[in-house]
Parts: structure tokens; sequence; C-alpha cells
């Protein structure tokens, strides 16, 4: 008994050790969980939203609040450092209305796959790249470009 008591609390540490190593995960919140700054912030951009729902991830020791919206019928997902300041939009935008660079470089970088959703990629109010979703046969992939269409020197 005290031997099966010591292989259970070694494998509960194990796993711990295992989770706390792994890359960020998201965690699904509830507005209430929010801090101060992050329900102001969602307060001011939800204006005429649907709200989704919130997560929270910590990623390289910050811990960042996403903010799941629908506007207009799109989605826009807002990410939001813990003093509520913005540090990423995503919103879901229509093919036909990114640049023809940037359209010409998802259809292309799409292949033979369809594109079933775009978004573009706001970091600090700057746009900075463009996302299409790929279907490919059963699969589905991302595919990343910069605003003006060309390949990203670095992900974004």
């Amino acid at each position: 008994m005290h031997l099966h008591r010591k292989l259970i609390t070694a494998a509960l540490t194990a796993g711990l050790f295992a989770s706390t190593t792994a890359h960020a995960e998201e965690k699904r919140i509830r507005r209430e969980d929010l801090p101060p700054a992050v329900e102001k912030t969602v307060a001011e951009q939800s204006k005429g939203a649907t709200i989704k729902g919130f997560s929270k991830e910590v990623e390289h020791g910050k811990t960042y609040y996403e903010a799941e919206l629908t506007v207009n019928g799109h989605g826009r997902d807002i990410s939001m450092a813990e003093n509520g300041n913005i540090v990423e939009i995503e919103e879901e935008v229509a093919l036909n209305s990114v640049p023809p660079a940037v359209h010409e470089a998802l259809v292309k970088a799409a292949g033979s796959g369809k594109i079933i959703k775009v978004e573009s990629l706001s970091k600090n109010g700057r746009l900075v790249a463009y996302e299409a979703v790929v279907q490919a046969d059963t699969k589905q992939h991302e595919v990343r470009v910069g605003p003006d269409g060309k390949k990203l020197a670095h992900p974004e």
C-alpha cells in the first residue's frame, strides 16, 4: 500500500511538472474572472457586439486575456494584457475585401485547398498579417502573409 501511494505521488508530480513545461494553453473563464482593467477594455470594445466567451492564457510568464466577439456577423477576437491594453486583434474579413496582392498570395498558398475563413491580424494597433484557414480534403491548415501579400519574414 505504501509503495502504491509513492508511485501515485511520483506520477502526479511528474504530470504537474510536464504540464508546467508545456506550451501555453488557453483556459476558458467567466467574465467575472476578468481583472478590472481588462473588464473595462471589454466593455468598451464589445459595444454593439455579441460576446461569445473569454479565455486566459499564460505565455512566457505573461498572462493574456481574450474576448471572443461577433460584430456585424463576423468574428473578432481581442487579446489583452492584464492592464487592459490591447495586444492583438484577429478580425474575420471577406476574402474579396483584402488587397489584391494579399488575395493572390492567399489563393496561391492555399493551392488546391479551399479558403474557408480569412482574418486580419493587428498587433499593437498595426496590421501585421492576414491569415487564411484552408480546407484540403479532410484537414485544415493556416496560411499567413504580410499586409502587402509577401511572405512573412518571421511568424507573427
